[in-house]
């Protein structure tokens, strides 16, 4: 019998992509606050244009993955803010408000 991970392998690194993203927004808004978000754009632009010039199948959909996720991460970054604000995250003290 003859196994295609695949599957397998594109649904455990999509997890492990998504789940990076969560920490990276956290950091992103800590250190530079929205303005980051042209940080996720110029990502995910990057990453969707590597899509469609890579020829393997499973990196070409892990790109577009990344692409995806850096995209959701713009508006993520906008929350963020409002987390910090409503205390649930904390404010970097060395940042202008």
């Amino acid at each position: 019998m003859e196994f295609n991970i695949s599957g397998i392998i594109i649904g455990v690194a999509t997890f492990l992509i998504i789940g990076l993203f969560h920490p990276l927004v956290i950091k992103a808004e800590y250190y530079i606050g929205v303005n980051s978000w042209w940080l996720f754009l110029l990502l995910g632009i990057l990453s969707a244009i590597a899509s469609l010039l890579v020829v393997n199948l499973i990196i070409s959909i892990l790109l577009g993955v990344v692409a995806f996720s850096s995209f959701w991460s713009i508006g993520e970054v906008f929350q963020q803010k409002k987390r910090v604000e409503k205390g649930w995250f904390p404010a970097n003290p060395k940042k202008k408000k």
